[in-house]
């Protein structure tokens, strides 16, 4: 039987639709795999640290708390002689192509791209205390600049910024394996619209980047299942001094964020190899005092925190160390993210109140929404990543209260988001 035009003409324009986004998906998911891979490969070098191993500093990890002396010079001399278009996080970056289209070129082209990445990727085996969502945003972002300029047929019923901004929410995706967040994070951040115009072909495009990226499997919790059932007027009563506290951080860190880049970057080019030989000291002086806790992307030590919630941790020289440690990292532009910092600060100041109140876990997942919320001023993004990472529906309502009031007390202390006022220096 003949296939009627009009079905025709509809599968045409689905194919015509869908083919393209989900190209761009596969494209975006194999480019964000590697660095899943040395997102992991840090996890497994932070195990050899005191602080996760339960032993004492041996030569070698003495060595790997040292890197840094090494790597900050390097990093600043690079970004400040040859590769100056690889250095910031990369999300400003993407947001200044969404306002302003024709820089596009450059600060999506292939080479920004490359530097970027290879710059991250040397601060990450150096256990250096930043995230990966900068860099996965941009990878996402760059990978539908360039097939758009390739193929300007497969994308005409997207504008130019909304297919940015999509595929910047898959690079997100494929980055935590999480199509929810990569979707929320471009209604939420990037366009600040929720529509199916848009929502649909991000989500197509996030499914498809996540599945490819994390071809190796990944649980269903990434950090660990919290085995907590409060009652919800309990979670409810708690989220407001937690949501309050790890919200008031969170904001602390992401204006001292933006005060350490406004005053460091320009020294960061005058100096590279001084103030990268400084930074370095400091860096490893924060590893050995903290015993490698202040290491990494927070990811290793939530999990060893949900792993271990009776444990005795010194939250008050942690939580500075966990401040101060990626501040000194992304402040001078080396590529990063601060998803996973502030998710880091909240959770040792959730647990820090939750054992000294007999709260449990609890208190680490409030506290973990409330400081991410209260970084980056996204608390429906806080929420999805909070129970995606770390996750129990049972804690949903105490973890919403969390975050929106942690992005409320954010609001009243700085009045721009920080991606945004990032941004803004770009400009």
């Amino acid at each position: 039987m003949p296939c009627p035009p009009a079905l025709k003409e509809v599968l045409k324009v689905a194919l015509s639709r869908v083919l393209p986004i989900l190209v761009l998906g596969l494209a975006v998911g194999l480019a964000c795999w590697p660095l899943n891979l040395l997102d992991r490969a840090q996890d497994q070098i932070l195990q050899l640290l005191p602080q996760f191993d339960g032993g004492s500093w041996k030569p070698f990890t003495v060595a790997l708390a040292c890197a840094p002396l090494l790597v900050m010079p390097l990093l600043l001399a690079l970004q400040a002689w040859s590769w100056s278009d690889g250095a910031g996080s990369g999300i400003p970056q993407t947001l200044v192509t969404l306002e302003h289209p024709e820089r596009a070129d450059r600060l999506l082209a292939p080479k920004a791209t490359v530097q970027r990445l290879i710059l991250w990727s040397m601060a990450t085996l150096a256990l250096l205390p930043l995230g990966r969502e900068g860099p996965v945003v941009h990878v996402g972002a760059a990978m539908a600049h360039s097939l758009r300029q390739r193929f300007p047929r497969w994308f005409q019923h997207l504008a130019s910024g909304d297919l940015i901004a999509l595929a910047g929410g898959a690079g997100l995706a494929a980055g935590f394996n999480t199509p929810l967040v990569g979707t929320v994070f471009v209604a939420e951040e990037l366009t600040s619209r929720f529509g199916p115009r848009l929502i649909w072909p991000t989500l197509l495009a996030s499914v498809t980047a996540a599945g490819i990226s994390n071809l190796g499997g990944q649980p269903m919790f990434a950090l660990g299942l919290l085995q907590a059932t409060p009652s919800e007027p309990r979670q409810l009563l708690w989220a407001l001094p937690l949501g309050i506290g790890a919200g008031v951080l969170g904001a602390v860190f992401g204006r001292l964020l933006l005060e350490t880049t406004r005053r460091l970057t320009p020294i960061a080019r005058r100096h590279p190899l001084r103030l990268g030989l400084v930074l370095g000291v400091l860096l490893t002086a924060l590893t050995l005092l903290s015993r490698g806790a202040a290491n990494g992307d927070g990811e290793a030590l939530m999990s060893w925190m949900i792993g271990h919630p009776d444990a005795d941790l010194s939250t008050a020289g942690l939580l500075l160390a966990r401040l101060i440690g990626p501040c000194l990292a992304l402040g001078v532009g080396v590529p990063g993210g601060l998803i996973d910092p502030a998710f880091a600060i909240g959770a040792v100041f959730g647990q820090g109140v939750g054992q000294l109140l007999g709260l449990g876990v609890m208190g680490l997942a409030l506290g973990m929404a409330a400081a991410l919320a209260g970084a980056t001023q996204l608390p429906v993004l806080s929420v999805v990543f909070a129970l995606r990472l770390a996750g129990d529906q049972q804690l949903l309502p105490g973890v919403v209260l969390a975050a929106v009031i942690g992005a409320y007390c954010s609001r009243l202390l700085m009045k721009k988001p920080v991606y945004h006022a990032l941004a803004a220096g770009l400009e």
